[in-house]
């Protein structure tokens, strides 16, 4: 029976993780916060012995990290390195949850061998995180499968995120207030990220980089629309016009290689996500 340790398991992607592998027949270790710091290495000398890593923790909401960027770094990029010498030490695998790191984009869809772009401290946290995943795989031979998922939503996402935040202005009516209504954005449902780690974690892989996206984009002004037409509200919008430091217009995923490599698609539209999130 495969050991798979789980870090961040009581987070946002990683509860809906835990939750679809206790159906499987995996041996599950949950690393949550309560078990220390993710960044010290006596934290990892804790845990039991695995076969497969999934390492989810890390903090990831940008805008914090402009604000406390050794924080991001600390844990992004130095709790990987433990991550990784854990595998080293064990003989484990190592699934790896990277981020978009595209900035804005010359090319639509996006593949994986585009040029990577680390426009905000988060982003240049999960760069230098995918850096040292590649010295280690191609210097001590580990096995490492990074996953870049695109914009990812579902039930239990923080409020800060656009996607909940745009639900719960429309439940308490009003106006719907946002910085701007243009940016367009692969969003993909935690549900289908959450199959694509599985099939990652199972897969005899050396070295691989997937995206994890749709395919398909769609602007802020879409996904408000699409909210109030599941909710059957009809409230006015107001964009304030604010940017975000460094904002990315648009992206888009090519995801070819997930499916050949990984034989994975999405089962969800936003249309489809969205209606399953707010039921």
């Amino acid at each position: 029976m495969t050991k798979i340790l789980v870090t961040g398991a009581s987070g946002f992607i990683g509860k809906h993780l835990i939750l679809k592998l206790c159906n499987s027949n995996s041996n599950i270790i949950e690393s949550t916060r309560s078990d220390g710091d993710i960044a010290e290495k006596s934290t990892w000398s804790s845990f039991e012995r695995a076969d497969v890593v999934i390492h989810l923790a890390g903090s990831t909401f940008v805008p914090d990290s402009w604000n406390n960027p050794d924080a991001f770094m600390r844990t992004n990029f130095h709790g990987t390195v433990c991550a990784l010498e854990y595998c080293r030490q064990h003989g484990a695998k190592l699934v790896f949850l990277s981020s978009y790191l595209y900035g804005n984009p010359n090319t639509l869809p996006t593949p994986e061998s585009a040029v990577l772009i680390a426009n905000n401290p988060y982003g240049l946290s999960k760069k230098l995180a995918e850096e040292v995943c590649k010295f280690y795989a191609d210097y001590y031979g580990l096995k490492i499968t990074i996953l870049r998922p695109f914009n990812v939503y579902g039930p239990g996402q923080p409020a800060q995120f656009l996607i909940p935040s745009i639900i719960n202005q429309v439940r308490l009516g009003g106006i719907i207030s946002i910085k701007q209504l243009e940016p367009k954005r692969d969003y993909i449902f935690v549900e289908d990220l959450v199959d694509a780690i599985i099939k990652a974690s199972a897969a005899q892989l050396d070295f691989n980089v997937f995206n994890i996206g749709t395919g398909v984009n769609h602007s802020v002004g879409d996904l408000i629309d699409m909210i109030q037409n599941i909710m059957g509200t009809n409230l006015p919008v107001m964009a304030t016009g604010e940017t975000r430091v460094e904002e990315i217009m648009e992206t888009q995923a090519e995801i070819t290689r997930a499916y050949s490599v990984l034989g994975w698609v999405p089962r969800y539209s936003l249309f489809a996500g969205l209606q399953k999130l707010v039921s």
